[in-house]
């Protein structure tokens, strides 16, 4: 193949999709390198999957495969582009979503430029469940292979550029086969579970991690209808929609059907309820969208209909969106939506192709 002596420079995690993608790179004659990245400085140890852990996997990992591995630490870059920006859209109760800022700041802009700057590399390489396909002289963003995994989502940030000069090896694949390959190969990752944590952060109690860099003022849970039925701990640990950790059985008069978030009174610090997870103030007829960002970095004018996610692993929802102005969208779905939350990112599609997507701004609420 013509790309033989290409470099690539793969972005090791520790994890079992990265050490499969490394060795199908290598299958395919590409001159295969890892980068190992530390993001965070603060390991704690507690009972945690850790950094360091993380890196061994990935050494004994690059150690069986034959291949070098580099290390950086992007700790200043995560803190002041990533991890301010979550903390402030938390104090103002909105939920964000650092994965999606994580690869967009971290792993497809500070990794990239290192990768190309400083070990030469051609191309990058991550875990990620995507494909790309070159149409027109642009390369395109397409959802993964496997459903299941498929994590478009995460990376509608990306531009075109990004994604030519970026190979996602096991996007072509489903979990089960990558796992597979890790056992026939005996890479020490391929019993590894899935990480779930927040980007780079790892697997930490959400509340009490939260709770070290904002400071939580507890206040009222009340009902839709006005009356208080609780205390919360902090706007901050709820979101739209949620139902776990609310702290609040059926009141005395009421049903006993369970409680759901559906607004949150930020200047008020009041958590606001109601019941059932269809309740009407819970459902929204579409959303306001900002900070967009379209793969083909094309500014976008009139309407399109198109599918959208809401969040990661909802079933695409038929849409028509609409500019409002040159960083600005209305959306209105076909059929009201569930806890739409602002902070969250709205992602649209056509088919297979990742569009772009934006920050959601507001919710559209269902006139009651």
């Amino acid at each position: 193949m013509s790309e033989t002596a290409k470099k690539v420079i793969v972005g090791m995690s520790g994890g079992v999709d990265s050490s499969v993608s490394a060795w199908l790179l290598q299958q395919q004659g590409y001159q295969v390198e890892g980068l190992f990245m530390k993001n965070w400085e603060e390991d704690d140890g507690e009972e945690y999957c850790t950094a360091a852990a993380d890196l061994a996997d990935a050494q004994a990992v690059c150690d069986k495969l034959g291949i070098e591995l580099h290390t950086v630490n992007f700790a200043a870059e995560y803190w002041d582009n990533v991890f301010e920006l979550f903390l402030a859209e938390y104090k103002a109760g909105r939920t964000p979503n650092p994965d999606i800022l994580c690869n967009k700041e971290i792993k497809f802009k500070a990794f990239l430029e290192f990768a190309a700057e400083d070990l030469g590399a051609d191309y990058i390489a991550t875990g990620h469940y995507v494909r790309r396909a070159d149409v027109d002289g642009k390369s395109r963003l397409l959802r993964g292979l496997d459903s299941n995994k498929d994590q478009s989502y995460f990376l509608y940030t990306l531009s075109h550029e990004q994604i030519a000069q970026s190979l996602f090896p096991v996007g072509e694949l489903e979990k089960p086969q990558v796992r597979k390959i890790a056992e026939d190969l005996g890479l020490v990752t391929a019993k590894k579970k899935d990480s779930t944590g927040i980007c780079f952060i790892g697997e930490r109690k959400f509340r009490k991690f939260l709770g070290r860099y904002l400071p939580a003022q507890p206040g009222k849970i009340i009902t839709v209808d006005g009356d208080e039925i609780g205390e919360h701990q902090g706007l901050m640990y709820h979101t739209l929609g949620q139902r776990k950790g609310l702290g609040i059985g059926g009141t005395k008069d009421g049903t006993e059907e369970p409680w759901y978030v559906v607004d949150k009174d930020v200047e008020n610090n009041i958590l606001i309820v109601a019941q059932g997870h269809e309740h009407p103030r819970l459902m929204s007829v579409g959303l306001i969208a900002q900070q967009l960002h379209w793969v083909d970095r094309e500014p976008f004018t009139g309407t399109m209909r198109c599918t959208v996610k809401t969040r990661y692993r909802q079933t695409d929802i038929p849409c028509t969106v609409k500019a409002l102005d040159a960083d600005r969208i209305e959306v209105i779905f076909d059929e009201p939506v569930a806890a739409v939350t602002p902070g969250q990112s709205a992602v649209f599609y056509n088919g297979e192709v990742c569009l772009g997507g934006g920050i959601i701004e507001q919710r559209l609420p269902l006139p009651v």
